[in-house]
């Protein structure tokens, strides 16, 4: 790939482009623990990637973006949009990088991913997530200052960067079992994740967990064109995934390409939190545990050489003592 075709924000992301991520993610961050989980019988791999700096896989392709930015663009800073975790992810790199940044952020957003952003020196623009488009919050914030929209999914660089989830847990899976990946389930937004898993793991069969009322991804997919959520405003504590449709570039890599999925309830969701914290003895945040609430529920079929991604752990106290009173 030449240096013009690198900085192409155009261009298409590619399995060559995930694994000169990996490259730059295994420099500067040790990977995260891939965890054995006993289910019916058999044993999954949970890939705990709340256990990054920032709590959640976010800071991969946040890191790939940045990093590959000129000078110039540097000096313009950076626009990102955001319920949270790519937030952190965008306002750690370019704290590390001395690069101005701000966050469309959601006024519902979770308070301690709004603390955490600012608290990484990044700029919080606020909006209204059921009245107010943040794409187009973002590009007017763009157009008055030249900064670099650094979209949360809808980005070659941030599909290549979340693809290194793969790229380390397949090479993990190995070392543990001398098996590769055979199927992945993904936690499921805006599709920045499971694409770069599907270019990372080629020969592995992909499947998706969205949030009830935000399953639009797979309705997408099924119906061979791009949906919308119907209402940005249904009830969800899977704040982490309540992205409005996913991009072109996104579904580009992901039609035809994945085998199955599911959308799962608030009950199931709340099932994976308790689970992980009771067998793993970690927190994950309900956007993050969708990928296991759909294999807790059955809803999708599982191998002994299946991970599994626990995406994100950034969640309210409050919110995970209810959420584990609930279950009780």
């Amino acid at each position: 790939m030449t240096e013009q075709e690198l900085l192409d924000p155009a261009r298409a992301p590619s399995r060559e482009g995930v694994l000169r991520a990996a490259e730059k993610v295994a420099a500067l961050l040790p990977p995260t623990p891939l965890l054995p989980l006993e289910v019916d019988g058999r044993t999954i791999w949970c890939k705990a990637e709340m256990l990054q700096p920032i709590g959640a896989f976010k800071i991969r392709g946040a890191w790939h973006r940045l990093s590959d930015l000129t000078p110039e663009q540097r000096a313009r800073g950076v626009v990102g949009v955001s319920s949270g975790n790519h937030a952190q992810g965008v306002a750690w790199a370019a704290r590390r990088l001395g690069i101005a940044a701000t966050i469309v952020m959601p006024s519902n957003a979770p308070q301690a991913k709004l603390a955490a952003t600012r608290a990484l020196g990044a700029q919080v623009h606020l909006y209204d997530r059921a009245s107010e488009d943040r794409d187009e919050i973002a590009a007017g914030l763009v157009a008055q200052s030249g900064a670099t929209l650094v979209h949360a999914y809808g980005d070659p660089w941030i599909i290549e960067g979340q693809g290194t989830v793969g790229i380390e847990a397949a090479a993990q899976l190995e070392a543990r079992t001398g098996q590769r990946p055979d199927r992945i389930v993904a936690c499921c937004g805006g599709g920045g994740l499971a694409a770069g898993l599907a270019l990372a793991c080629p020969d592995a069969d992909l499947y998706l967990a969205e949030p009830e009322g935000y399953d639009d991804l797979l309705r997408s997919l099924a119906c061979g064109e791009i949906q919308s959520v119907a209402d940005l405003s249904y009830p969800t504590d899977c704040d982490a995934l309540q992205t409005p449709r996913t991009f072109q570039i996104n579904f580009n890599i992901l039609n035809g390409r994945v085998a199955g999925g599911a959308a799962v309830t608030p009950a199931e969701v709340t099932c994976a939190i308790c689970a992980t914290f009771e067998k793993l003895h970690l927190v994950v945040e309900p956007g993050g545990a969708a990928a296991l609430a759909a294999v807790l529920a059955g809803k999708v079929p599982v191998t002994d050489a299946t991970i599994v991604t626990l995406s994100g752990g950034n969640v309210d106290a409050e919110t995970f003592a209810r959420l584990l009173a609930a279950a009780a």
